[in-house]
């Protein structure tokens, strides 16, 4: 049904959300879950060799219903009036203790989460696998710390790579005012895929915006670091396997630690063995709810009826979607918009009715879409907008909102 490949959508503009935890805690099965790409999965350590890369979608109501028209989509799909978008997935293999020493498989895998906009921490909530992801019988491992320890390794990585950098540059930055801060830093950590504006603002929040960066001291250098990861990766944490005993305990647990993380519990598991019945056309299912079309066996009975039970009447859903889902719209704040060329027909120069739906971030003026969205020369000469909704012009500092229908004239 949705056969979008990356090869065919503009990469610029597909955001990305890397899917991070310990071994075997249900990373690749998440990754399955929500790409619908076959991965090796295994309950050993290390299962991940290279990082998994695909497409995913995520949910925005289109505005083909409002306008009264029948859409033909170019760069995402529209059913029953929904639209879904594509982004890009990245299964990260998974970290042990002191990964960002190279230990385990190391640097090669934080390496990846450096180009992510935003990271999942799927979690075994279950404890049945230990730190380094083996398995052990329940109780004998709490992960309530796991969140801790994986943002941990996370951090020490970018400290240490910023710290070598300081270092590195000294005598040349010794002589840089403190009004040079933000230059310095985003020359340092050009490598960790972040924007200006994330710098700026962690500066301000570790209090280090009026000393030189060659005067911060380690713990400094690490306070600041941590801020930004927090605003330039924010972290979702996914309780998975939420299906088994302790699992729900141990989420709660995890939601009153980690008050400043948004903790979903989802059960990457329940959602594969869905998509799988309804590929195979044995079942209807969409958003929790489940209609059985064909007689099933025994094995198939049982497996919905467990899925059914301890997931689906509990939580309403299995959880990842909605992890993904608040990735993108929550911990990010993207926003839909809708750009056409004719206005009064909704169309492309092809006559695709509403052909295309972005996901931009919520602060972006609509001349900063033209030019990064959709062709440089239409920022370079931009003349005005035109919010097709209100059928009213617009000035490039127009900040877009979330469903907007846009129109774009340039002097070109």
């Amino acid at each position: 049904m949705l056969k979008i490949l990356i090869s065919e959508i503009k990469y610029s503009w597909v955001p990305r959300v890397g899917i991070i935890g310990k071994p075997n805690s249900g990373k690749s099965t998440f990754f399955s879950a929500l790409t619908k790409i076959p991965v090796k999965i295994a309950p050993y350590p290390f299962t991940t060799i290279e990082p998994n890369k695909g497409i995913a979608y995520v949910r925005v109501e289109c505005v083909c219903k409002e306008f009264n028209v029948k859409d033909n989509p170019r760069n995402s799909v529209c059913i029953n009036g929904i639209r879904y978008v594509p982004v890009e997935i990245v299964d990260v293999a998974g970290l042990v203790p002191d990964a960002w020493k190279g230990r385990g498989l190391g640097n090669k895998f934080l390496d990846e989460i450096r180009k992510a906009d935003s990271l999942i921490l799927v979690v075994d909530a279950s404890g049945t696998t230990d730190e380094e992801g083996r398995i052990v019988k329940q109780g004998k491992y709490d992960p309530i710390n796991e969140p801790e320890f994986v943002f941990n390794e996370i951090l020490m990585w970018v400290f240490n790579n910023l710290k070598e950098e300081i270092n590195k540059e000294i005598r040349k930055i010794q002589r840089a005012d403190y009004n040079e801060n933000v230059q310095i830093l985003e020359q340092f950590l050009s490598g960790f895929s972040l924007k200006r504006k994330h710098i700026s603002s962690a500066l301000v929040d570790a209090g280090l915006q009026r000393k030189k960066v060659a005067e911060w001291s380690e713990e400094e250098i690490k306070a600041f670091c941590k801020v930004l990861l927090l605003k330039s990766k924010p972290i979702l944490i996914a309780a998975n396997k939420i299906d088994l005993p302790r699992s729900h305990e141990n989420y709660l647990r995890m939601k009153e630690k980690y008050k400043d993380f948004i903790v979903i519990p989802t059960s990457a598991e329940s959602e594969l063995a869905l998509n799988k019945a309804k590929e195979n056309k044995i079942i209807e299912y969409d958003d929790g709810k489940i209609r059985i079309i064909k007689e099933l066996n025994e094995d198939q009975r049982k497996a919905i009826e467990y899925i059914q039970k301890n997931v689906l009447e509990k939580y309403g859903t299995t959880g990842v979607k909605e992890a993904l889902e608040t990735c993108y719209f929550k911990l990010l704040n993207y926003i839909a918009v809708f750009p056409v060329e004719d206005a009064n027909k909704l169309t492309d120069h092809h006559g695709n009715v509403l052909p295309d739906v972005f996901l931009v971030p919520s602060d972006m003026n609509v001349r900063e879409f033209a030019s990064e969205y959709i062709h440089s020369d239409l920022g370079k000469y931009f003349l005005y907008a035109i919010d097709v909704r209100r059928k009213q012009k617009v000035g490039e500092n127009y900040i877009l909102k979330h469903r907007d229908v846009i129109k774009i004239v340039s002097s070109k």
